[in-house]
């Protein structure tokens, strides 16, 4: 099973929490664009929610911004537009910015903590 088949399974406990933080983001209107980065390496980036091996997790979970990533030179700013053309509506999908051994990609994941009402 590839790590991106697994991905859901692992990342589920924390669903409930990822989507707070996700919309604690948009509801302060600190950007219209939500990215999780999920990693098992060092890094500075956004908040830290989750640390690897606390409570048993293999990943570590951090909340930021299309903006931070910009800033940090992780999206280039000529792909700004190409980003938000592929962004997912954050309401139901998690923008994860997946860092492993096979690389860095981003991916969307159908969110399943409780759905947002409008």
């Amino acid at each position: 099973m590839s790590l991106y088949e697994r991905l859901p399974a692992e990342l589920a406990p924390y669903q409930k929490m990822m989507g707070q933080a996700v919309d604690t983001i948009m509801d302060e209107d600190v950007s219209r664009y939500p990215i999780l980065a999920i990693h098992q390496l060092e890094l500075e980036l956004g908040i830290l929610l989750v640390q690897r091996s606390e409570k048993g997790s293999k990943w570590s979970i951090h909340a930021s911004t299309l903006e931070e990533m910009v800033t940090k030179k992780l999206v280039q700013t000529n792909r700004i537009d190409d980003f938000r053309r592929v962004y997912k509506n954050p309401r139901e999908f998690f923008c994860l910015f997946v860092l492993s051994d096979q690389g860095a990609q981003f991916i969307f994941l159908p969110r399943e903590d409780e759905p947002y009402d409008i």
